[in-house]
């Protein structure tokens, strides 16, 4: 990958960077769609051995196959403990939880994963905030907590969650493990090589759990979904996994981390939006005006991490869904 000159701008790796914001948006109602026609856990599976393999081809083209092999075990065990956390026990949470819930409401309450991130950060590793941050996070719970009770506050001191509410918040912890675990365990390792192996461990993770709890019969009934599910299924495969990790990649290498992460604070509104086109969801007044207050904090903590990190260069990043 070369840098951008002034005669070969930067616009297309900022489109790129839209394109996989767009795309990790829209795998909230993709996620959806599956859970109504497949078997959860089964059609989980596949996606990840499908990812997989397909990134395992993209390593054969970049020829960098030989670079698991290199890998140790104290690596192999980080990246196993990443997998259980992020791809797994984060799956199955995720996938369950937006079979429970409206998937607009599900990507704006995962808007809560940066605000644990950061908290567990500062905690754990001393990372310093600011009252952008601060403020920013304080916006973002808000928001999300109007959503969570659909503009009542009154509705979560009355046991107003319910289970795919529960279960999106279990998914916002397992992804802060995960980056947690990243920034921690896998330093220096190539992302893309982390990523090939973190998927096809949690596939191989997933797959005991898909033939006890749904059985071998699940497998046969995945054919007999519609092909508007099976193109689901295809788009969380190439677009929201393989494609959308390829683009964050090459923003990450092109303008740094700290500007390619930027970009997920347009997640949720992808999210909602392509949940309100894909399967019709209605647009509550809560959901738009908590999606905004949310949308707001996470725009301010980007500003906020953005002024801490300024003139320290580039950082590494983890992977993503």
């Amino acid at each position: 990958m070369t840098q951008p000159t002034p005669a070969a701008p930067a616009w297309g790796v900022h489109l790129k960077l839209l394109g996989m914001t767009a795309l990790w948006g829209a795998s909230y109602p993709w996620a959806k769609a599956v859970t109504q026609a497949m078997p959860i856990l089964t059609a989980a599976t596949l996606r990840f051995f499908l990812a997989a393999l397909a990134l395992l081809l993209w390593l054969h083209h970049l020829r960098r196959l030989r670079a698991l092999l290199a890998l140790n075990r104290r690596q192999w065990a980080a990246m196993a403990l990443a997998a259980l956390c992020g791809i797994a026990v984060y799956t199955a949470s995720f996938m369950y939880g937006v079979q429970r819930i409206p998937a607009g409401k599900a990507a704006v309450l995962f808007s809560l994963s940066p605000v644990l991130t950061l908290l567990s950060a500062a905690w754990l590793f001393g990372e310093r905030l600011n009252a952008r941050i601060v403020a920013g996070m304080a916006l973002a719970v808000a928001g999300s907590a109007v959503v969570i009770a659909q503009g009542n506050p009154l509705a979560l001191l009355r046991g107003g969650i319910g289970t795919g509410e529960l279960l999106i918040g279990l998914c916002v912890f397992c992804w802060t493990a995960y980056t947690l675990i990243g920034r921690r365990a896998l330093g220096g390792m190539d992302a893309l090589t982390t990523t090939v192996c973190t998927l096809l461990l949690g596939a191989l993770m997933l797959l005991p759990f898909a033939l006890a709890f749904e059985g071998v019969s699940a497998w046969g009934a995945l054919w007999h979904a519609p092909g508007r599910v099976w193109l689901a299924l295809l788009c969380l495969v190439f677009g929201s996994t393989v494609l959308a990790y390829v683009w964050y990649f090459e923003g990450i290498r092109v303008l740094g981390a700290g500007t390619a992460a930027g970009y997920l604070t347009f997640e949720p509104v992808f999210g909602v939006l392509f949940a309100a086109l894909w399967l019709h969801e209605a647009l509550h007044w809560s959901l738009v005006a908590g999606g905004s207050v949310a949308f707001a904090g996470m725009v301010l903590m980007y500003l906020g991490r953005r002024a801490l990190t300024t003139g320290r260069g580039r950082s590494a990043a983890s992977p993503r869904q």
